[in-house]
């Protein structure tokens, strides 16, 4: 099954369709492509698979989830781009059949070009299992027979893994690394609007919570300080891929990057795809 067209990639704005586990999984992973997506006028749509009613330590529930989706809603509007999240309990999220054929109906009624969602190995069983239904789906969302009330595609969208750090089985092998030090500080607002995760239930989780601090611009400056490492470690990380992109001068100066790997359940990324679906 064919990926779209290289001339219906170049004739108009791009679909990016972005399927995160939980409500921030969007914002943390590809906040800053996003933005450049969102700049050019390209079509983005952050999904999170789950409710956000298990991420924290004091409320939960409808009135947790109530709170997260007005987070995400509020980041997502900040650069743009479209936000949904569906009503799969958090921390319950299964490769099911039924839970497959509401990632094949999203991914058709949205009509991506590229899909990006997190790697199989991962230490969260909510962006494990993400990832396997995101991967089960590809292929099967040009079957007319399945799910058959949603239009199937005419072809298999290109899918690309979201960055992250682990090394078993095997390490994230990127494609394509982008240069976001232009929109970091739109990337950091955007995780600012997720006051529950940000200051409340992360830093409980990892024992600094008496470490966040009340006033709002000192939170937003704490974040950067706390958090501006894991966004540099990416560039770090993936220096070659910088340089070769952006050349040598300039690939050895970003500071700040996003990273992404092809999946080879999805279409076949072409370096001309590449191109027109990263052109930054």
């Amino acid at each position: 099954m064919s990926t779209a067209a290289i001339d219906d990639l170049a004739d108009g704005p791009i679909n990016v369709l972005v399927i995160g586990a939980h409500i921030d999984d969007c914002d943390i992973k590809t906040g800053g492509t996003a933005k450049k997506w969102a700049d050019r006028g390209d079509n983005v749509k952050f999904v999170s698979l789950t409710n956000g009613e298990a991420g924290h330590h004091e409320i939960g529930g409808l009135e947790l989830t109530r709170t997260r989706r007005a987070e995400g809603q509020a980041a997502a509007d900040l650069i743009g781009v479209e936000f949904e999240s569906l009503d799969i309990i958090e921390g319950k999220l299964e490769p099911t059949i039924e839970n497959r054929n509401k990632v094949i109906r999203l991914i058709r009624e949205f009509e991506p070009d590229l899909v990006l969602c997190h790697r199989p190995n991962d230490y969260h069983p909510d962006h494990r299992y993400g990832s396997d239904l995101v991967q089960d789906a590809a292929y099967m969302v040009t079957v007319p027979a399945i799910c058959p009330d949603t239009p199937h595609l005419d072809y298999n969208p290109i899918i690309c893994y979201m960055h992250d750090d682990f090394e078993k089985p095997y390490p994230l092998e990127p494609d394509v690394a982008v240069d976001i030090d232009d929109v970091i500080e739109s990337k950091f607002d955007m995780l600012h609007q997720h006051t529950s995760q940000m200051y409340e239930w992360l830093p409980f989780n990892q024992n600094i919570l008496d470490e966040v601090p009340e006033d709002e611009d000192d939170r937003r400056e704490w974040l950067v300080e706390t958090r501006s490492g894991e966004f540099e470690a990416v560039a770090d990380r993936f220096r070659d891929g910088l340089i070769d992109r952006y050349g040598e001068e300039h690939g050895s100066e970003v500071q700040y990057a996003e990273a992404f790997q092809e999946c080879e359940y999805g279409g076949t990324m072409t370096p001309e795809h590449e191109e027109l679906l990263f052109p930054f």
